[in-house]
């Protein structure tokens, strides 16, 4: 096994999906009917300007930088946990006739047709999830991009992520596929009210009067809920159009779950870590969503200001040493039972290529951690 050899096959899947999305966005760019068409105009401007904008953004994980005499050389390239589970269940090229082969029934062409539309569908889902996200937190900048609503302004981005969502379920054609989709909508969603709910009077003052398992237990759902579901939906969604065993799913789902909380667990600690966190370091404190305001509070006083109090607890650096080995066990944990269902070790490789463009972060998250600690 070459890893050359299995990222070629990234890069070639994921340039699909690159010119999938080109497609999408340029159905939306017909020209105006006439010269003198004021709600062609408005239209372009109002909506297929701003989902243009989402859905074009590069934000988002680490993507392939370009290489020279491969497919989409010319651009970065973000890999898809969709045509992984295409490559780990239906083989790699080369592949079909050793013997790695479709279900009875099942049409090649025509699974490959619904595995690229799922493709589409999750990006663009995704990217609704950030417009979307970017409002509820307040947030103008995202990885040093403009936010969708600082651009377009809060009533256009709504309406974009609105649109985006509906489109995206359109999009992929398959009730398997849509079925899924839809569910890990809700679950994202719910995850997200949750979420907001911690920075309310109510829930804020629950949680300070919890003890530690019960506050910890509240991020665990919520972060598997809300951020979970974002590793989650792509792979239920393809192995729901690919009709994949249910035990596959169910390791899967767990997995994903994993990979939620370590990926949330890195969010969290990266507010403490001037050397990841850059200019958002000691900003999110206006909630109790962050797990580390949540491990050190048994003493807070009810009316305490979070950021002086966190950042001046004796036990500040012991907790967030032990929050980055967690968030490392549970990456390796994930990666582990998603091998397990693997079917080639290409398949694998092609799942690692995948995954570490964050997850390189958050072993680097723990380095960093350790160093400061002295440990």
């Amino acid at each position: 096994m070459e890893t050359t050899d299995v990222e070629a096959v990234v890069r070639s899947d994921a340039a699909l999906l690159e010119d999938d999305l080109a497609e999408f966005l340029g159905s939306l760019t017909a020209p105006a009917r006439t010269a003198a068409a004021v709600h062609d105009t408005a239209l372009r401007r109002s909506l297929y300007e701003p989902v243009a904008d989402a859905v074009g953004s590069k934000i988002g994980q680490q993507a392939l930088p370009p290489t020279a005499a491969t497919p989409g050389g010319r651009a970065p390239l973000r890999p898809s946990m969709v045509y992984w589970a295409y490559r780990n269940y239906r083989g790699f090229p080369g592949e079909l006739a050793a013997g790695v082969t479709p279900a009875a029934g099942d049409d090649p062409a025509a699974e490959l047709a619904v595995i690229r539309r799922t493709a589409v569908a999750v990006r663009i889902l995704l990217k609704a999830a950030v417009a979307l996200d970017d409002i509820q937190d307040g947030s103008d900048v995202r990885y040093g991009e403009p936010a969708l609503h600082t651009t377009h302004g809060v009533p256009l981005a709504l309406n974009t992520g609105a649109w985006l969502i509906m489109s995206a379920l359109r999009h992929t054609a398959d009730p398997a596929v849509v079925d899924s989709l839809v569910r890990s909508v809700g679950d994202g969603f719910t995850g997200q009210a949750v979420d907001m709910s911690s920075r309310t009077a109510l829930t804020r003052a629950e949680l300070l009067a919890a003890p530690r398992a019960v506050r910890v237990g509240f991020w665990e759902e919520t972060a598997a809920l809300k951020t979970g579901t974002l590793f989650r939906m792509p792979l239920d969604a393809a192995v729901a159009g690919l009709r994949v065993v249910e035990d596959d799913r169910l390791a899967l789902d767990g997995a994903m779950r994993q990979l939620g909380l370590a990926s949330q667990l890195f969010n969290d600690l990266t507010d403490f870590v001037p050397e990841l966190g850059g200019a958002n370091t000691h900003e999110d404190f206006d909630g109790l969503g962050n797990r580390v305001l949540l491990e050190l509070l048994d003493d807070a006083p009810p009316e305490a200001e979070f950021k002086r109090y966190v950042l001046g607890h004796p036990k500040l650096e012991r907790t967030l040493l032990a929050l980055a080995e967690e968030a490392v066990a549970l990456k390796r944990a994930a990666k582990d039972a998603v091998h397990g269902v693997c079917r080639s070790e290409r398949s694998a490789a092609y799942f690692d290529v995948t995954i570490e463009r964050k997850g390189h972060l958050i072993d680097r998250l723990l380095a960093t951690v350790r160093q400061r600690s002295g440990v």
